[in-house]
């Protein structure tokens, strides 16, 4: 109950849920781990939606106009479902953003569920597993895995930079 409780948590609290999907594989195996992880996410995203929905769709309706309105309708029903799914399956976008900025728009409670189901389930697999996992890799593979993490930081780190370089120069 606790991990799932921490879950719910994470859709409003700043703090890397990557960890208790992690945690929970160790402690509770892969099948169990992704089912509290899972439902815990779905449970906690599904209260940011209703909140974010019920409080800030107001504020949306005040700040655009009703063309800006009509086209973020028709976009939500044509391309909502699929968007917010590619959006889940990309891990380096944040969850709760996503969580909010799916409220803000026309997007259904049903579309938002399902892809929203589907959208973060490969990755909570991934965490169980590796979680149940961990103590058994061997050390070379961690090392391998933190030098990825590490040139992938250094690559993007130096295109984060360059870009703001060349920006301000070409002001």
């Amino acid at each position: 109950m606790g991990s799932i409780a921490l879950m719910v948590a994470h859709s409003f609290l700043p703090f890397p849920a990557e960890i208790v999907g992690i945690a929970n594989g160790m402690i509770y195996g892969p099948v169990w781990g992704t089912v509290i992880t899972w439902t815990g996410a779905m449970l906690g995203a599904s209260t940011a939606f209703g909140l974010v929905r019920a409080l800030g769709r107001p504020f949306v309706q005040r700040v655009l106009s009703s063309r800006q309105q009509q086209q973020l309708a028709v976009w939500s029903r044509e391309r909502g479902g699929a968007a917010l799914l590619i959006g889940r399956l990309i891990p380096v976008i944040a969850f709760n953003l996503i969580n909010y900025a799916a409220a803000l728009t026309e997007i259904s409670w049903w579309t938002f569920l399902w892809a929203t189901g589907i959208g973060i389930l490969p990755l909570t697999i991934l965490l169980n597993v590796l979680g149940d996992q961990m103590l058994t890799v061997p050390l070379w593979a961690w090392l391998l895995l933190g030098g990825i993490a590490a040139l992938t930081w250094v690559i993007l780190h130096f295109h984060w930079h360059r870009g703001i370089r060349t920006r301000t120069l070409g002001d």
